[in-house]
């Protein structure tokens, strides 16, 4: 072999482990980044792959602004809930969620228009909890100003439609596209009369936050880890990962019987 060929073949050798050396770097920088970002909730149900531990963060890390006025009929314990449904319903779907959520994204692509279904039909009552663990854990206000904004909706009686545009255009998880008051004004553009004066006043001033700081202590004091956390008349469906919506539709219509 010539020394021509020998040396080109070294180079080569060179450049691929520089590539290879390349390549392990960024899997590295990746797996960190998908770490960091798993932490903060927990994925369940058939809806959402794997089960990652997420840290409910400390009581201090509450934000304590604002009116603690709950939203206009407020219901479950402490009136921390906002409820969907009729109050005859056999059975309570209890949901611990954060609008900055992935895996609550998930959860509710997978399994809202099957509880639109049994809310509907008088057969489910749904009572929905907004938290901040995602402003805890990764800095920032889109828990805290989407919760508050979705409270300001129940005000005007339009909840369950802007809970649903929330989700639908859910920014990435470390974007904190939802800290801007007037990106989800904007969004309350997509329902049907919900922007109003009293509407973007509520929003602008966080008539709620306080609310929305005293649900996420009782989501801490309650033991739980992750959003999103569903229970059915208590028991807690993220311990089932064979749950589908058939599944839960099931659940209620027997218990409904």
């Amino acid at each position: 072999m010539s020394e021509k060929n020998r040396e080109g073949k070294r180079v080569a050798r060179d450049r691929l482990a520089a590539e290879r050396e390349k390549q392990r770097t960024a899997e590295k920088r990746r797996r960190t980044l998908i770490v960091g970002a798993a932490v903060v909730c927990v994925l369940g149900l058939a809806a959402v792959i794997g089960v990652v531990a997420a840290n409910s963060g400390d009581d201090s890390s509450s934000d304590t602004s604002g009116s603690a006025a709950a939203p206009k009929g407020a219901g479950g314990k402490d009136d921390l809930a906002v409820p969907v449904g009729k109050d005859s319903a056999k059975s309570t779907l209890t949901v611990w969620e954060d609008f900055r959520c992935p895996a609550c994204k998930s959860f509710e692509d997978g399994f809202r228009s099957t509880i639109h279904e049994l809310t509907d039909a008088g057969q489910l009552k749904a009572e929905y909890h907004t938290v901040t663990l995602i402003d805890s854990n990764m800095g920032g206000s889109g828990s805290l100003r989407a919760g508050n904004a979705a409270a300001c909706a129940q005000d005007a009686g339009k909840f369950t439609e802007y809970h649903d545009v929330l989700y639908e255009n859910q920014p990435k998880e470390t974007d904190d596209t939802f800290a801007d008051n007037g990106k989800l004004i904007d969004l309350a553009g997509k329902v049907d009369g919900l922007v109003t004066d009293s509407f973007k006043s509520c929003v602008k001033d966080g008539t709620h936050d306080g609310w929305i700081s005293k649900s996420y202590k009782a989501f801490q004091d309650g033991g739980h880890k992750g959003t999103p956390t569903v229970l059915l008349n208590g028991k807690n469906l993220m311990d089932d990962q064979s749950m589908t919506p058939a599944k839960l539709k099931q659940m209620v219509q027997d218990a409904d019987k």
